[in-house]
C-alpha cells in the first residue's frame, strides 16, 4: 500500500497566542483560519497553501514539545524569495539575515517570531545547476 502524504503542518510553540497571531498576520501576511484564543491554546493560520499551527504552553503540555523551532518554507524561485524578503522587511518582520546563495545550493533568508522561532525561506536551485 502506498500512501501519498500531504504537506506537513508544523506546530509552532508560542507563549501568547494573540501576540503570535497578530505578528504572523500583520507582519508575515498569514490569515487566521480558526482558533486564536488562550483558552483553546491553538490557532490555525495559512498563507496560500502553507499552513501552520501556533500552540501555547498549556496546549503543548500533553506532548511536552518546546521551542524555539525552525520551519523551512520552500518558494518557487529566487525572485519569490527576494519579493517576500522585501515585503517582510517593509512590514517590520524580524529579519535575521538577508537573502543569499548558500554552498548547499539554497537561496535563503531567515526571519523570527516574537518567541524566537525561525522561518527559513528558501529556493532550491541545485536542479538548475544539474540541468
Amino acid at each position: 500500500m502506498t500512501v501519498d502524504f500531504p504537506s506537513a503542518i508544523p506546530e509552532i510553540p508560542v507563549s501568547d497566542i494573540r501576540v503570535a497571531v497578530d505578528y504572523y498576520c500583520r507582519s508575515l501576511g498569514f490569515e487566521l483560519d480558526w482558533g486564536g484564543d488562550e483558552e483553546g491554546g491553538i490557532a490555525g493560520i495559512s498563507r496560500g497553501s502553507c499552513r501552520l499551527f501556533l500552540a501555547n504552553g498549556a496546549f503543548r503540555q500533553v506532548h511536552g514539545n518546546v521551542g524555539p523551532v525552525l520551519t523551512w518554507i520552500n518558494l518557487a524561485s529566487c525572485e519569490d524569495v527576494d519579493a517576500l524578503y522585501q515585503s517582510w522587511t517593509h512590514s517590520q518582520a524580524r529579519i535575521v539575515g538577508e537573502p543569499e546563495r548558500k554552498p548547499w545550493k539554497l537561496y535563503e533568508f531567515t526571519a523570527s517570531d516574537p518567541d524566537g522561532n525561525l522561518l527559513r525561506i528558501f529556493y532550491d536551485f541545485a536542479w538548475e545547476e544539474r540541468a
